[in-house]
């Protein structure tokens, strides 16, 4: 006598003890899932005599042609006035997206929410994501290859998880920013990095610390802060810097906001920029060049970022195929250094 015939995938789900997504692409042969994983689930819906209602299930299969970016709350300053970083880097995965015809959805999330990604895959409203790695969204990036989600994150990529990503070369950066001031001859070189716990700090980082070695130097922890990429930080930190290290005469800041607060708290301490303290920031973004005293910094092509965020995703969407890309980046050099 044969099993009663069963209509949903969530019933195939719970008996093959996996994720309603799973369900779907291993009946549909999608590259996603393994051989043998795809075979015991299509066992199971044969022997249950699977039926699925075929225009529901022609609705759930058609593509939306829509990618979400997925903005950080814990991070307000994000898409606002005084953060032109965010607007940019959208600014060029929106182009990307837009040359091979997807569209663009910007998606806040909370921190703590686990079901967003589940939500959007369901409606049908999103085909993937783009999302920002660090450890304050490792648990998104957990939950997202829980579920089988296609998505790319602009980041170092996390230790330990497998997912498309793009980011900068980190390393060079850092070498780039420091061989200059070394060139320049400044002897008191201090770093002002990012969230410390953040691996893209850690890479710059390094490529300061390896370039002062090269040149016979060594690390100062007087000469080192972090501050959280806003404008008050760099302020803050530029502050704890000034008192540890008054001799100080170069300063390498983690990002173009930063730098100009670290600008600012230089001046307001009496010293001048860049003739007692030179100045060098990162990312390159439009007030890098507009602001009073033009910084000079390290410069990450958004365009080219956003291009390729886009066509790894898609190409991830398409064929499955997980790919890790680092882009170059270039030292602009202008008044602060």
């Amino acid at each position: 006598m044969s099993k009663k015939s069963v209509q949903t995938l969530d019933t195939i789900a719970g008996l093959a003890n996996v994720s309603k997504s799973t369900v779907s692409r291993a009946l549909n042969n999608s590259p996603l899932i393994s051989q043998e994983t795809k075979e015991r689930i299509q066992a199971i819906a044969q022997e249950h005599n699977l039926r699925i209602n075929a225009p529901a299930r022609n609705l759930r299969l058609r593509q939306s042609h829509t990618i979400a970016f997925i903005a950080p709350l814990y991070y307000p300053e994000f898409f606002s006035a005084e953060d032109l970083f965010g607007l940019e880097l959208l600014n060029g995965i929106g182009k990307g997206l837009s040359a091979l015809r997807y569209d663009l959805l910007i998606v806040h999330v909370d921190p703590d929410d686990t079901a967003w990604a589940q939500a959007y895959l369901n409606s049908g409203r999103a085909d993937g994501f783009i999302i920002l790695a660090s450890n304050r969204r490792r648990e998104h990036i957990k939950t997202l290859i829980e579920l089988e989600a296609p998505f790319i994150a602009w980041g170092v990529p996390l230790p330990k998880f497998n997912y498309c990503s793009v980011t900068g070369d980190n390393v060079m950066g850092g070498t780039l920013a420091t061989r200059h001031l070394i060139q320049s001859g400044r002897q008191r070189i201090a770093f002002l990095g990012g969230p410390k716990d953040e691996l893209t700090v850690q890479y710059r980082f390094q490529g300061y610390e390896e370039t002062l070695q090269a040149a016979g130097r060594s690390v100062a922890p007087g000469l080192i802060a972090y501050g959280d990429y806003t404008h008050a930080s760099g302020i803050a930190a530029m502050q704890r810097l000034l008192h540890q290290s008054p001799d100080l005469d170069a300063v390498f800041v983690n990002s173009d906001l930063m730098a100009i607060g670290a600008i600012s708290a230089i001046q307001n301490s009496g010293k001048s920029v860049p003739e007692d303290i030179a100045v060098v920031g990162y990312d390159d973004l439009s007030i890098a060049t507009y602001n009073n005293l033009p910084l000079t910094t390290i410069r990450q092509n958004f365009h080219l970022v956003g291009k390729l965020m886009a066509q790894s995703l898609i190409q991830h969407i398409q064929t499955g195929v997980v790919t890790n890309v680092t882009t170059p980046v270039e030292l602009v050099i202008r008044r602060s250094a």
